[in-house]
């Protein structure tokens, strides 16, 4: 059995399968209701029910009072439906929606993805979750009051752990850290979600442009667009030097035959003889040049190197790209 949620002042509505949370069925549903620790502690997903009953399920007391419930409040990551409902409740539509946080996490593992990219995946504690935006990042804090920035890759929606995509850079402090020294069960502080660099509602044609790691965030964006069922076409053209450089191709490579509305183009700038290559050559921005010679009617995402982003900028930009359709989050090594 089935409820149906009405959301006001938005008038958004979705369906609340049997035993579902109201949180739960909004977020399957593509609609981003405020929350903080998904299990009843923080109170950052409370909201007011206008018509309908619901069971509130298990909470922290002083998170839900009892005078909370007489004015008709719920916590929505615990709350279940009995009757459809309508609630008000703000809709979370850009980064200043979302709380920043200074949180407390435990590396959970660390996988080579690639012969210079780390994967590290971090455990938050149990009563904390991370809302946030795909395309967002994060800071590690770290003990000399420095800051180090990585892009969240993994979906919103999977977000039991935080996955990031660290670059090996030869003397970087922290890079070696997190490659000679970081291991599973260290403690580390961090801060976020941060940045603005996430998909905009639209019907154009999205172009996404990466070099590096700058396929984290993208990685996230496809991912959560692909669990909500977007049909707008896409298309990923991934920059490296070598075919090893190239490090989870096989992943955009299962999304091209799985999507008729998404493409995957690798481009390499240095291919080596042993490659083999018979794919595209060159600068990445090139190559999506090379297939959009009027850019006027897309939206294009780039992130990576600052001189690619840099250059596809004034290069799509000359090409009938709008200014204002052009996202963009450069990787500075620091």
């Amino acid at each position: 059995m089935s409820y149906q949620v009405t959301i006001q002042p938005s008038g958004h509505q979705f369906n609340v399968e049997s035993g579902q949370t109201i949180l739960e069925a909004a977020l399957d549903a593509g609609f981003a209701l405020p929350y903080g620790c998904r299990n009843g502690a923080c109170g950052a997903c409370k909201g007011k029910l206008l018509a309908g009953e619901v069971d509130y399920g298990e909470h922290q007391a002083g998170t839900l009072t009892a005078e909370d419930k007489k004015k008709g409040l719920a916590l929505f990551c615990c709350a279940v439906p009995r009757t459809d409902l309508a609630v008000e409740v703000k809709e979370v539509s850009a980064a200043k929606d979302i709380p920043v946080k200074t949180l407390p996490c435990r590396v959970e593992r660390l996988e080579r993805l690639g012969h210079d990219v780390m994967g590290i995946w971090l455990k938050l504690p149990s009563s904390e979750r991370l809302q946030f935006l795909p395309g967002q990042y994060i800071d590690f804090l770290l003990k000399d009051g420095k800051r180090r920035s990585f892009s969240l890759a993994n979906a919103p929606e999977e977000d039991s752990l935080l996955e990031l995509h660290v670059r090996h850079v030869p003397g970087g402090q922290f890079t070696e850290h997190v490659f000679n020294a970081m291991k599973a069960k260290d403690i580390m502080r961090i801060n976020g979600p941060l940045g603005s660099f996430f998909l905009r509602e639209s019907d154009k044609p999205a172009i996404f442009v990466a070099t590096g790691t700058g396929f984290a965030p993208i990685k996230s964006i496809l991912a959560h667009a692909f669990h909500h069922q977007v049909d707008r076409q896409m298309v990923l053209y991934w920059g490296a030097r070598t075919l090893q450089d190239l490090y989870l191709a096989e992943l955009p490579g299962q999304w091209q035959s799985a999507r008729a509305n998404f493409s995957f183009v690798p481009v390499l700038s240095r291919p080596a003889p042993e490659d083999r290559w018979p794919g595209r050559t060159g600068h990445v921005q090139a190559a999506v040049l090379a297939d959009f010679a009027d850019l006027s009617g897309c939206q294009v995402y780039a992130c990576g190197s600052p001189a690619m982003v840099d250059a596809a900028r004034k290069d799509f930009l000359a090409h009938g790209l709008p200014e204002d359709e052009f996202y963009s989050d450069a990787f500075n090594f620091q």
